[in-house]
């Protein structure tokens, strides 16, 4: 249930394409990353979805893989148990976020 209610919210903001302006730190790095759909209506779209699922240690944290994948790799290798927490819900962030943010659906 609170998946669907979190999709029917953004999809309604998505739908408003953020005009142009991104706000977040996931979003930003979203745009900054040269990626070919990284649209502010996406990268918006997707820092909501974060906004949801992760906390704001855990956004810094996912920024960061934005500059430096090799710490997404890193930690999605690491034997530590914090690491591996946090691998599962970030992994449950980007499979959501695919999900609910793909180019087709928000463009």
């Amino acid at each position: 249930m609170r998946h669907i209610l979190l999709i029917g919210a953004l999809a309604s903001t998505a739908a408003c394409g953020g005009g142009g302006r991104v706000s977040g730190d996931i979003a930003q790095a979203c745009v900054d990353s040269g990626r070919r759909d990284a649209s502010p209506a996406l990268c918006t779209c997707v820092q909501q979805v974060a906004d949801q699922t992760l906390s704001n240690r855990e956004q810094s944290r996912a920024v960061a893989f934005f500059a430096d994948p090799q710490l997404a790799q890193d930690a999605r290798q690491s034997d530590n148990a914090r690491d591996r927490a946090f691998w599962t819900r970030y992994r449950a962030f980007t499979d959501l976020a695919t999900q609910i943010c793909q180019p087709a659906k928000i463009g």
